[in-house]
């Protein structure tokens, strides 16, 4: 397994910088964002020349991009214009990651929030359908739809996002498997979440977490990010939390998982919770390969 940071930790940096700072933590490999108007990321309506310039980037500093991020829920709208909005977007991101031969696009599956339970079934079809269309145009360009276990949308839990990929059944679609997100929602644990989700795990993004109130009933009245109001827990550098990153990365080690460890460092949502990125990026990276270290029986 490998490191990789992730342009989520370094809102306030160019690209360029992310990547410097990637590297001073002993990252070679990067997430990054794809969104409009984010500055460690490319912007998702750019032309050629935001791609050809983070396709510099990696080639000069030395850290490879494996895996864009974008933010489009709307796969399952019962909205037709919607959808296929959100459909057209994925295809110019997959044309992206094939440029960047980056391998792998973080998918959300569509939306599902509060009250919407009659359409449940209608919006889960669309999803099915329109990863169905994506998954083979993914794919034939190099790259796979890595869809995140997270909250509000149809895959909140590692039983739903396993259902979906049974349902998909699609060459290209495969999960990101985020075990922080099903604990701090209070789903599966790992000892459950994993045995479900290793047929299918592309992608594992890593991050840590406490409890500011353990019994509080999870509430997100978005899929993108928790209200600060509203939030149980507060975000911290890899091994400052309350996940046991060590049993985890065993499990995934023993069932050959050989993919990326991306370093979800939240300060673009948490900063009041997180020290700056060029200290929780080093402390974490430095963590996770001393796990990964003793896993392989070396000396970290």
């Amino acid at each position: 397994m490998r490191v990789a940071g992730h342009t989520m930790g370094t809102p306030d940096m160019d690209l360029a910088d992310a990547f410097r700072l990637f590297r001073r933590a002993g990252l070679d490999a990067a997430e990054v964002v794809w969104q409009d108007g984010y500055r460690a990321g490319i912007p998702a309506s750019g032309g050629s020349t935001d791609v050809e310039e983070a396709a510099r980037l990696q080639d000069e500093l030395g850290v490879k991009i494996i895996c864009l991020t974008p933010y489009m829920s709307e796969i399952n709208s019962l909205n037709d214009r919607e959808r296929e909005a959100g459909i057209a977007a994925f295809q110019k991101c997959i044309r992206d990651a094939e440029r960047l031969s980056c391998g792998r696009i973080r998918v959300y599956a569509g939306s599902f929030l509060a009250g919407e339970e009659e359409v449940y079934d209608t919006k889960w079809q669309r999803l099915i359908e329109s990863l169905r269309f994506l998954g083979p145009i993914a794919d034939a360009a190099g790259v796979t739809l890595c869809v995140e276990n997270h909250f509000n949308t149809m895959a909140a839990t590692a039983q739903q996002t396993a259902a979906l990929l049974e349902d998909v059944a699609t060459k290209g679609v495969g999960v990101l498997y985020d075990q922080a997100n099903l604990d701090f929602a209070h789903q599966e644990p790992y000892e459950v979440a994993l045995p479900l989700l290793l047929p299918w795990i592309e992608h594992v993004q890593v991050k840590d977490f406490v409890f500011t109130d353990p019994d509080a009933p999870f509430e997100a009245a978005a899929v993108e990010t928790v209200d600060s109001s509203k939030r149980a827990v507060q975000s911290r550098p890899v091994g400052d939390g309350v996940m046991d990153w060590k049993a985890i990365l065993g499990k995934l080690h023993a069932a050959g998982y050989d993919g990326y460890l991306s370093l979800e460092y939240e300060y673009r949502w948490h900063p009041q919770d997180l020290p700056p990125p060029d200290v929780g990026f080093p402390r974490s990276a430095s963590v996770v390969r001393s796990l990964l270290a003793e896993l392989e029986g070396n000396t970290p």
